[in-house]
């Protein structure tokens, strides 16, 4: 099934010289600090206006909390400056509810820095078609059914939310299209009991009429600090027909990308994993609405992730500070990797530079 844009798989290996100088820092401090992300999430809000029943991050309780734009917009300075190359506004909240997203996003733009968004698009302002829209390389919207009285149940909301995620979407379409913009639009859904048998529904209302570019189905994953459980024993081998039904949708300008590899990594035992996590904290990070910056964002609010506050000091000294120190000594020395979230964002990184460390491939010098 196509994925043109590796989706399913991982891209540090078009970044040969990021690794080189993760490589070459080892163990020594001195010179992993200033190895620099290559990719940061960012929260712009903590509220959000769904109650989704897989959120991961529920138990950070939605807080109407927000970034400040003048401490963004220096900190996206200071980032791109020092070689970070995309930024995804998401979060623990609903990014699209930030009264000055668009100007976050010019910012990030300014700044040299690739911006994206996942959102669950039922909020839709003129200023960020207009300003945002022509700078951003990518908008995917969480979107987990076909048919509004699922979706309802699902992201728990109205029923109504359904029809005005489909008209902002089809909004974004028709401004991209008109415009020529470089922007891909696509959307997502988690594979669930509850909407497995809506995910071809979704794919013909994204591709025929919205005009979507793509549409993802992913696995669940259980976060270990949910609050939510109800999905933590969900098994992917009986979708497994679902593959070729959804294949058969794939056209020259949409494609469904079906997670095939993420889920048959959701049923393996999470002992054949590598031992250690290779991309905390080095190649990404993530910062909350609060302002905190985090290498992990599977262990936000865990302090031993937690190395500083955009609002008290700048990126720089925070990358580079005693706390992000302390956090590289314990993951290369202490952390638990069975602790860890399955299938996190950097699992196929992880496995990557896996190989690459450890030299776990046979005969690696014969290329």
């Amino acid at each position: 099934m196509s994925d043109r844009y590796a989706i399913d798989s991982h891209k540090l290996i078009y970044h040969p010289k990021r690794v080189a100088q993760f490589l070459d820092a080892g163990d020594e401090w001195e010179k992993m600090k200033t190895v620099y992300p290559l990719y940061v999430e960012i929260s712009p809000v903590g509220a959000c206006n769904h109650r989704c029943t897989f959120c991961a991050v529920d138990y950070i309780g939605y807080k109407p909390v927000r970034l400040s734009l003048p401490a963004i917009e220096r900190t996206l300075v200071q980032m791109g400056a020092r070689g970070v190359k995309s930024v995804m506004f998401a979060g623990e909240g609903e990014p699209m509810l930030h009264k000055d997203i668009d100007k976050m996003v010019i910012a990030a733009h300014a700044a040299g820095i690739d911006t994206a968004m996942t959102t669950n698009a039922s909020v839709l302002s003129d200023a960020f078609v207009e300003n945002a829209l022509p700078l951003m390389s990518w908008i995917k919207a969480s979107f987990n059914a076909g048919t509004a009285p699922t979706y309802a149940r699902i992201h728990g909301t109205k029923e109504r939310d359904f029809d005005q995620v489909v008209a902002n979407l089809k909004r974004l379409v028709e401004a991209r299209n008109r415009h020529g913009y470089s922007c891909v639009l696509g959307a997502q859904i988690v594979l669930l009991p509850e909407n497995a048998a809506e995910v071809e529904t979704l794919a013909r209302l994204c591709r025929d009429e919205i005009g979507l570019d793509y549409l993802v189905v992913k696995p669940y994953s259980q976060h270990t600090s949910s609050v939510t459980q109800i999905y933590q024993d969900i098994n992917y081998q009986g979708y497994a027909g679902l593959s070729a039904q959804l294949a058969a949708l794939n056209t020259d300008r949409f494609s469904v990308v079906y997670r095939q590899n993420t889920m048959k990594k959701h049923d393996e035992n999470a002992e054949n994993r590598y031992r250690r996590c290779h991309a905390t904290p080095a190649f990404w990070g993530y910062i909350m609405s609060t302002g905190a910056v985090y290498g992990c964002s599977a262990y936000l609010l865990d302090t031993r992730f937690d190395y500083g506050n955009i609002n008290d000091s700048s990126f720089v000294d925070i990358w580079e500070g005693e706390a992000r120190r302390k956090n590289f000594r314990f993951v290369r020395d202490e952390l638990d990797i069975k602790e860890c979230r399955l299938n996190c964002r950097m699992d196929e990184v992880n496995r990557y530079l896996d190989r690459v460390v450890n030299e776990t491939v046979s005969h690696i010098n014969f290329i």
